[in-house]
């Protein structure tokens, strides 16, 4: 099965040279085949993948990805009321299944992040966290 970081690649692309309707054709695609939703508008870095082809996932069409992720099932990247800004996450970042980050924060390159982690807190750079809400465990 083609995992859902390369229907996100065709719809980001046709969405920078601004095609209509194609992006949001395959946004309803990647809906109703992983139950996910990851916007073209987003910024997801090369080399980045999703576990079992991205089932569940959701994140905010503002949100910034670096390279070589691993998204884990149902994880939840977006904002948090009252703050506009959306996480920005780093390069080499694995993100376990159940997985949230949320609100303006910052996670750093090579950090891990446990299996339903509630992260509210910026994270530094090679750092593994856990728990809810998430705290540094390495």
């Amino acid at each position: 099965m083609i995992n859902l970081y390369k229907f996100y690649n065709w719809a980001n692309f046709f969405y920078q040279k601004r095609v209509p309707f194609i992006p949001s054709i395959i946004k309803l695609f990647i809906f109703l085949i992983y139950n996910s939703s990851v916007p073209y508008q987003c910024k997801i870095g090369k080399g980045s993948s999703f576990g079992y082809g991205g089932i569940g996932v959701v994140i905010h069409k503002r949100c910034v990805l670096g390279k070589n992720c691993l998204i884990g099932t149902n994880v939840t990247i977006g904002g948090k009321a009252p703050y506009d800004k959306v996480p920005v996450i780093g390069n080499n970042v694995y993100i376990a299944t159940g997985a949230k980050i949320l609100g303006p924060i910052s996670i750093g390159d090579n950090v891990i992040i446990g299996a339903n982690a509630v992260v509210i807190n910026d994270v530094p750079d090679n750092c593994t966290v856990a728990g809810v809400p998430a705290k540094i465990i390495k």
